[in-house]
């Protein structure tokens, strides 16, 4: 076996996950941690001498600054290009600007007054601002805290997101390393820390988040237990910037709501509200290749400025697009969540980062997996409003409109995208089905119960406060109670081959009927066998086979008597196995998935890595995966926020034959490979994929 090749002066073999550098004389690779060059200081080195070679050559060169308003400062100053987001130039005018106030439109409120029934009462709709902590139930450490205490709790040597701010551009460095440049006398750049999430160290122990804020969040009441998706944490975030830092106008991942509250120093918010018109003009302007050029503040009709001073806290309710000044050095702390007012507007910005194709690094993790358990609990609400004879808020019932759109639009793509984030014990075509009937129960009701004078449900009061989860456990027993009585009377159970039969009928009769029909999944509840069938794949089916693609069941054969399209075999295999809830995925496609979902921990590079500052080409040395890890300038054209990593669980009896992380293949893919299925093999039997029990009696025959 070919020993690896080694580098550096601590001679190791190739490390994906650190920082390199060449050295331009001996053409040897050096880890930034060994030969003390930080990642965000080697883009200013023209010419790199390894400590072993400045000895003969002298030190390295250093790139000259040529202009103070381009994110390239070696670009010569000509005058000819306008100035770039985050410059000192650009921090120099945005100073200098005047803007209409944000006491137009902020909400003064004191701490006790921000509560969840004041909120579903009068709506999110504008930022709030509380100036005394008190009555807000949130606990931070006190204001002396400091940049070093924070490497204390933290520990030293975690690996954090810095952001060069200058250059818009994002390095990893340890929070060690960041603290040393903080504290140093000379801070030639500006750095800026908004990504330390610290739910998983120690400091968390020093931080309760807003009681609005855990109350309504989504992740904290809806995500179970035993979700196989790790669960999100993106609730607890320490920011450290140093005077200048700014981050361009952006919204927060997924929609989220979002509370600052500034320990020490100052920031200032630049507010856009989530118009329509806003909103299509902003995702404009993210999309454009000049966006860093443009002051987006200036392309609306109003940008408000809002200065916050240490010791107040402010919300920004969903969508609100914003950008941020840290005017002088600062430590602020914040967290995001989601939540049932705003629902519809939620679901609208994750629809536009998928559009302007927001990299996965920066949008809320799992934000459909937490919808489709959002669905689940709010069905049980919806139900439960019927129950007690109540309207549910308007919010609610516009908010779960909008979610049954996005749901049914989901499990549409995933018919050509099968990255999933359907959790497993969720039947997805029968939750939208039952929902849709709960809205259409409650448009023909609510002109009737207004005109009884039925009051609107007490939704300020929670779901436990209402009782509901007796009731549940109520309805749970009278449901079983009916389902046993109505067995205690029913006739000899069909045989599988009846359940088969007439599961075909069905398939076949939706086919003339179209696809897309509601509930595609056919759900068939025999002794409890069969009772979810893949929706998905049930898709798969009423698509493929709807081109005109006849099947006919005969003697346990299925015929394929004509077909009208090229890849007609592959279709009806599809369709084969979709009736028997298994989607059979293309391995390539698989294979991409996977790899997609590998490299998504690391970012990719965001211009054209310095010709001495990148990883070394594939064959000769390692190859470039890490190296100078900026964040895509395209898009976002400028660093973003962004979740805190969280591994899967382990995994579990609670997690066991739970739906895999994104992009690993999922267990009807796998059964999809070990069935082999190709053009060149017609002869399939689906007993080996299902536990050797060869449910359908015969093989099934594809001519």
């Amino acid at each position: 076996m070919a020993t690896a090749q080694l580098y550096c002066v601590c001679r190791q073999p190739y490390d994906v996950s650190r920082f390199m550098i060449e050295c331009d004389i001996c053409k040897d690779w050096f880890h930034g941690s060994c030969v003390e060059v930080e990642e965000h200081h080697a883009v200013d080195i023209d010419v790199y001498h390894c400590p072993n070679c400045d000895v003969h050559h002298g030190p390295s060169l250093m790139k000259k600054r040529r202009n103070w308003h381009r994110h390239d400062y070696t670009e010569p100053d000509d005058g000819s290009k306008p100035v770039q987001a985050g410059t000192s130039v650009f921090v120099r005018e945005l100073q200098a600007r005047t803007f209409p106030s944000g006491d137009e439109i902020l909400q003064q409120m004191h701490g006790s007054q921000v509560t969840q029934r004041y909120l579903e009462r009068h709506g999110f709709r504008y930022p709030i601002a509380v100036h005394k902590m008190e009555g807000l139930g949130l606990r931070l450490p006190p204001p002396d805290f400091s940049v070093k205490d924070v490497e204390r709790y933290v520990g030293g040597d975690k690996v954090i997101d810095v952001i060069d701010v200058a250059r818009q551009a994002d390095s990893k460095m340890k929070l060690s390393a960041f603290v040393k440049y903080y504290y140093s006398p000379q801070r030639p750049k500006v750095l800026n820390v908004i990504s330390l999430e610290f739910s998983d160290t120690r400091m968390s122990e020093l931080v309760v988040v807003p009681d609005i804020a855990q109350k309504m969040s989504w992740v904290e009441n809806y995500w179970p237990d035993d979700s196989y998706f790790p669960k999100p944490f993106v609730q607890k975030y320490c920011l450290m910037g140093m005077k200048d830092s700014y981050t361009d106008f952006h919204i927060d991942f997924g929609g989220t709501s979002v509370w600052y509250h500034v320990l020490w120093g100052e920031k200032i918010f630049y507010l856009i509200k989530p118009t329509s018109a806003n909103l299509a003009l902003y995702e404009e302007w993210s999309s454009s290749p000049s966006q860093s050029e443009v002051f987006f503040g200036e392309k609306v009709d109003k940008c408000y400025k809002c200065v916050v001073r240490q010791g107040t806290t402010l919300l920004i309710p969903t969508g609100w697009i914003h950008a941020v000044l840290t005017s002088q050095d600062c430590m602020a702390f914040g967290g995001n969540f989601l939540h049932n007012l705003n629902i519809g507007m939620q679901l609208r910005c994750y629809e536009m980062e998928r559009r302007l194709k927001t990299p996965d690094l920066f949008k809320f993790p799992y934000f459909e997996a937490i919808c489709w358990y959002v669905a689940k609990n709010l069905l049980e609400t919806l139900k439960e409003s019927r129950e007690d004879n109540c309207l549910p808020p308007e919010y609610l019932i516009k908010g779960v409109k909008a979610l049954i759109t996005a749901l049914r639009n989901w499990l549409k793509r995933e018919v050509t995208e099968p990255a999933s984030e359907v959790p497993d014990h969720i039947r997805p075509n029968h939750l939208i089905k039952m929902l849709t009937k709960e809205i259409q129960y409650l448009e023909v009701s609510q002109t009737l119960m207004k005109s009884q004078g039925i009051s609107a449900c007490p939704s300020t009061r929670s779901a436990h406060e209402r009782g509901s989860h007796a009731r549940r456990t109520a309805r749970r027993l009278r449901d079983q109670h009916h389902h046993h009585h109505h067995h205690s009377h029913s006739p000899k159970a069909p045989s599988n081959l009846d359940i088969f039969e007439q599961h075909t009928q069905e398939v076949l009769k939706r086919l003339k009927m179209g696809p897309y029909e509601e509930d595609a999944s056919f759900n068939l509840k025999v002794n409890g066998k069969f009772n979810k069938v893949s929706t998905a794949s049930a898709a798969v089916a009423e698509r493929s086979l709807d081109n005109d693609l006849r099947l006919v069941l005969c003697n346990g054969r299925i015929i394929s008597e004509s077909a009208t399209s090229p890849s007609t075999e592959e279709d009806a295999i599809q369709g084969m196995l979709s009736m028997a809830g298994l989607l059979y995925s293309h391995p390539i496609q698989e294979h991409k998935n996977f790899m997609d979902s590998q490299g998504s921990g690391s970012n990719s590079s965001s211009e054209a890595w310095s010709n001495h500052t990148h990883s070394p080409a594939h064959g000769e040395s390692p190859t470039l995966g890490f190296q100078y890890c900026e964040t895509s300038l395209s898009p976002p054209l400028h660093p973003s926020k962004r979740p805190a990593s969280n591994p899967p669980p382990i995994s579990n009896q609670a997690t066991k034959g739970k739906r895999p992380k994104k992009g690993m293949a999922t267990a009807k893919q796998r059964l999809g490979k070990i069935l082999k299925l190709s053009r060149h093999k017609p002869f399939f039997c689906l007993s080996r994929c299902l536990g050797g029990l060869c449910i359908f009696g015969w093989p099934l025959l594809l001519f």
